[in-house]
């Protein structure tokens, strides 16, 4: 075994041991000290076996510590696939990393002994309320006013508001925020976004969780893997892509197409279809009957309203708003932010480096789902939503102190960001295509 050397019932190692298993077939992951072999179970892994994956030869102690809710549970699993632990001369991180981590770690501390991970479940109550009123409003107008241009358009534009904070509230549950047992989570998750929504809950985890994991991580990071068949992003891909001589698109302009195949088509053209093929591939059949189900009921409500044309109509509509929305403020966060290859940074590092935040006000949380806060979500994914606005200030003293930047920005600077980070990666990408 190299370097590594036996210590009572278990081994020990150094960290350029556990470094070498981090292939797809051999993983080794540290947390808390503690060595364990995932290979095998990376693959039955409730999260994914590349989320787990992703962090293979790395310490996860801190991705560990934020994403699951119930540790006595998951240190039962833990326990079967313990190999060993760092050797005593080994630190716990890399030494430029343990100063920040520690503090980071403190913080997380002090919050769990206070309330501010723990959810106010009226809250959410109240957002599955205005959820549900909304889309009977929806209903009511077509039905009382007819199905003329008018009130076609009113209940259009309702249905997107509907399916947009919607999408919010399913977060919510598919990051554990609301129930303290991840069974309630989970179900109500299923009932969100497949009764509500129409998607596959194993199809948004499955995408979502490596995001948090390893977010603008160029490979392990699937929101930016629109590289290089439709976009390059960043400061450093697009170079290395145009000194490969690659052109997949004229990414020079890419800031100009992106109004075409970005916000207007991810939903009503690749995402519609997508998650029905993903749910069959996958053998997901409890989330393709959650889906059916909403698909049975929309029909049900709106067809004998609008017969079948206009229904589909309304139903691309709505696909289309809902898909300007939801990609805008999803992606105001990110785009911008730095994307690279893995550095394995800690914690506090990786996910400040990939996210920014928006100004807070009532309409910005509302229209976001609080995801103006990304950079307090990101640290904390679990943390109810509610409660970002509380722990902002402690997370920006802390960035202050390391001399990391904490930044925020205006809604509507956020939204011109996304595009002037693609003109400037798609100057990149022409500069290195024509020049190195």
């Amino acid at each position: 075994m190299g370097s590594s050397t036996d210590c009572g019932r278990h081994r020990v190692f150094t960290w350029d041991e556990v470094q070498k298993h981090c292939t797809r077939s051999d993983r080794w992951l540290v947390i808390n000290r503690k060595v364990y072999d995932i290979s095998e179970f990376s693959r039955k892994h409730p999260g994914g076996s590349r989320v787990i994956g992703h962090y293979a030869g790395q310490d996860a102690t801190d991705p560990f510590t934020a994403f699951h809710i119930d540790k006595t549970l998951v240190n039962k699993y833990l326990n079967s696939l313990l190999i060993g632990e760092l050797a005593p001369d080994q630190p716990s991180l890399e030494s430029w990393k343990s100063e920040v981590t520690e503090d980071f770690r403190e913080l997380r501390a002090t919050l769990e002994k206070t309330d501010l991970l723990q959810p106010n479940k009226l809250f959410f109550a109240g957002h599955l309320a205005h959820i549900l009123l909304l889309e009977a409003a929806a209903w009511l107008a077509l039905w009382y006013f007819g199905a003329s241009l008018f009130p076609f358009l009113i209940s259009s534009l309702l249905l997107s508001t509907v399916q947009a904070q919607s999408g919010w509230l399913q977060h919510d549950f598919g990051h554990l925020s609301v129930f303290s047992k991840s069974k309630w989570n989970h179900l109500v998750h299923k009932f969100i976004i497949g009764h509500l929504k129409g998607a596959p809950a194993s199809w948004w985890n499955h995408l979502h969780f490596q995001h948090h994991a390893k977010p603008n991580c160029y490979r392990k990071d699937p929101d930016i893997n629109m590289h290089p068949i439709f976009f390059v992003l960043g400061k450093k891909l697009p170079v290395e892509v145009g000194k490969q001589k690659k052109k997949f698109m004229p990414y020079q302009y890419q800031h100009k197409y992106f109004f075409l195949i970005g916000p207007p088509a991810l939903l009503p053209l690749y995402f519609q279809w997508y998650i029905f093929y993903f749910a069959v591939t996958r053998k997901q059949w409890a989330d393709l009957a959650w889906m059916v189900s909403f698909y049975i009921r929309i029909s049900l409500m709106y067809i004998p309203l609008l017969g079948i044309r206009g229904f589909l109509a309304m139903f691309f509509l709505v696909r289309f708003v809902e898909s300007n929305w939801f990609v805008w403020v999803t992606q105001m966060n990110h785009i911008p932010m730095a994307i690279d290859h893995d550095q394995n940074e800690e914690w506090l590092a990786t996910q400040l480096h990939a996210t920014c935040n928006v100004h807070q006000s009532f309409f910005n949380d509302w229209f976001t789902g609080h995801l103006n806060f990304q950079i307090e979500h990101h640290l904390f994914p679990t943390m109810p939503r509610h409660n970002y606005y509380k722990v902002a200030p402690l997370v920006r003293s802390l960035c202050a102190k390391h001399g990391l930047e904490y930044q925020s920005k205006t809604l509507l600077t956020a939204f011109a960001d996304i595009v002037h980070s693609l003109k400037e990666s798609g100057e990149l990408w022409l500069d290195a295509y024509l020049h190195k």
